[in-house]
């Protein structure tokens, strides 16, 4: 029987169980996609957690969890004309990708799997590829900025982070010091988050004037990039929402579509730019998976195959 990860009640991840359940089917106009690889996201286990952050996601009992997966098509419903059975896709399905199968609309967030892209590699990409995508382009980035990137190794912001250089700018990138001989690799500036921040990024920069901020951590970073003269119209953040924000722009993955993904996909298959698998779990250790995805400090993102 084919398997499926849910949970039926909020609290922690203790809560997320493997069933089997039937084989689903596809629809006028959907596909169903024999998964291979599912990307984990935060917002998976916030919405786990917590029963009002869920409600604000739409999630209701008994919920499916994950967002992204890789795979191939299984079989395709009437009416449907951009895909086959047999052919490679990514993409984003909501709160049902942890799975050995998932039924998505021909029109909705997948696109065809390049193919000197890993399963892996595609499997984590949906909502990580399409934010850092349209956060980056939001601050029209040159080859005059030197921007601040929070979480710089994280899935998000490693990818903001080379696209910022592609772009032309300079990037400082925060994260822990054993991401930082990794992050200079990709031309990044490393430094380390936490108290003291500006004065340290002043201290790399020696003068150098910080134009942009891009937040994928926390109020930390939108701070220090206020406390670096940073004009509040050049910082947005994916993390902080409302009064927190002092008025930095939220524009995240609903920003972009298709043609951003397929865009990013390119450039990883290609190898312009890079996405860290930080670990592979087995489906029947999506708990596990997301322990580790709650305890953070990531280099990239973690993974859940079915095979």
């Amino acid at each position: 029987m084919p398997r499926f990860v849910q949970f039926e009640e909020f609290g922690s991840r203790d809560y997320l169980q493997v069933v089997d359940r039937e084989r689903p089917w596809p629809g006028p106009g959907q596909l169903l996609v024999r998964v291979m690889a599912a990307g984990l996201n935060p917002m998976d286990y916030k919405a786990y957690r917590d029963e009002r952050t869920a409600g604000r996601m739409g999630v209701t009992l008994p919920s499916g969890i994950g967002q992204d997966f890789a795979g191939f098509v299984e079989e395709v419903g009437d009416g449907v004309t951009r895909f086959a059975p047999g052919e490679a896709v990514l993409g984003t399905a909501p709160f049902a990708a942890v799975a050995d199968f998932v039924v998505v609309a021909e029109d909705g967030q997948v696109v065809p799997k390049p193919d000197a892209l890993t399963f892996e590699v595609a499997g984590a990409l949906g909502v990580v590829g399409r934010t850092a995508m349209a956060s980056t382009a939001s601050l029209n980035l040159g080859e005059h900025d030197t921007v601040l990137v929070s979480a710089a190794a994280g899935g998000v912001g490693v990818l903001a982070a080379q696209l910022a250089i592609r772009c032309g700018a300079t990037v400082v990138g925060t994260a822990g010091e054993g991401n930082h001989e990794f992050l200079e690799t990709l031309g990044v500036i490393p430094v380390s988050y936490g108290d003291g921040l500006a004065d340290r990024v002043r201290e790399l920069l020696d003068g150098e004037r910080v134009t942009a901020a891009l937040d994928n951590h926390g109020g930390g970073t939108i701070e220090a990039a206020l406390e670096l003269g940073v004009p509040i119209e050049r910082i947005n953040s994916i993390a902080v929402f409302g009064p927190a924000a002092h008025g930095a722009a939220n524009v995240g993955g609903a920003a972009a579509g298709n043609a951003e993904l397929s865009e990013i996909a390119d450039l990883l298959a290609e190898n312009e730019v890079v996405l860290p698998i930080d670990s592979i779990f087995p489906i029947e250790r999506t708990g596990e998976a997301y322990g580790r995805l709650e305890g953070g400090h990531l280099r990239g993102k973690i993974v859940v195959v079915t095979d």
